[in-house]
């Protein structure tokens, strides 16, 4: 797989138009596996935000991926439990601005997930 179709490159730049590409290559049935249960989706996030910090990226570069991976899941994803019905909901009631302040706090909130 070409280092052009990564979110991050090798020099450690966000390619954010990458993310919906990065997203549609996962396998339906790893999706529904990471999206099945809450729990798993917050240990899901939690490994990538530890990725992203081992490779250098600060807590806004990886809000602003949790806000492209949220409009996808938003855009083509039915939610599969209650929190993630209500993140949806919460996510296509806000502006960019809120939107943007709930992507921060999901990255918090997955690096706090036991």
């Amino acid at each position: 797989m070409s280092e052009k179709s990564h979110v991050v490159t090798k020099e450690g730049e966000l390619k954010l138009d990458h993310v919906d590409e990065t997203l549609d290559r996962m396998p339906p049935e790893h999706k529904d596996e990471i999206l099945q249960s809450f729990d798993t989706f917050k240990a899901y996030l939690k490994k990538r935000i530890k990725l992203g910090q081992s490779i250098g990226l600060n807590e806004e570069q990886m809000a602003l991926v949790a806000q492209h991976v949220a409009d996808y899941l938003a855009a083509t994803e039915e939610p599969r439990n209650r929190e993630e019905k209500l993140l949806q909901e919460l996510w296509k009631a806000g502006n960019e601005e809120q939107r943007h302040k709930l992507a921060h706090m999901l990255v918090k909130l997955a690096q706090t997930a036991g």
